[in-house]
């Protein structure tokens, strides 16, 4: 086992069908995490954790990505006050990508202010433009991000 938490890769049984978590970190040692909202099933948000970023996530309960542009990790609420309480980690097929299911403390999962970072959609496939389909933000990121 690499550490405590995550087995090493030897098959395709045991990454596919197996009891072991084994999760595939990319080449920058990222894996991307979807954060759903354990109680309504929308998706909140996407980012990446590193090993320790995953690691942190599972001892404490509480939701710690790894932020590629500024090359840290960052706990989830530690300046907004919107943390992510971890309700079950899961792994797709080929453990590749981890879904968190979370309560949330405080509404509001994007840093633009919305209840999820998925606020906009394509309205039109043939030019692109987007329209909102959450028409306002949960809090004023302005205010909580001074």
């Amino acid at each position: 086992m690499e550490n405590s938490k995550f087995h090493t890769r030897n098959n395709i049984e045991q990454i596919e069908t197996g009891s072991q978590f084994a999760p595939e970190f990319d080449k920058d040692g990222l894996i991307p995490c979807i954060t759903v909202d354990s109680e309504s099933n929308e998706v909140l948000m996407f980012a990446w954790m590193n090993r320790e970023a995953l690691s942190r996530t599972m001892e404490t309960g509480k939701a710690v990505y790894y932020s590629r542009s500024r090359k840290c990790l960052w706990e989830k609420g530690e300046s907004s006050g919107r943390e992510q309480d971890v309700e079950d980690i899961l792994v797709d097929c080929d453990q590749d990508v981890i879904q968190l299911r979370v309560k949330v403390k405080k509404e509001g999962a994007c840093h633009r202010g919305y209840r999820s970072c998925f606020y906009r959609k394509v309205k039109d496939h043939k030019t692109g433009e987007l329209v909102f389909e959450i028409n306002k933000p949960s809090f004023d990121p302005d205010k909580v991000y001074e």
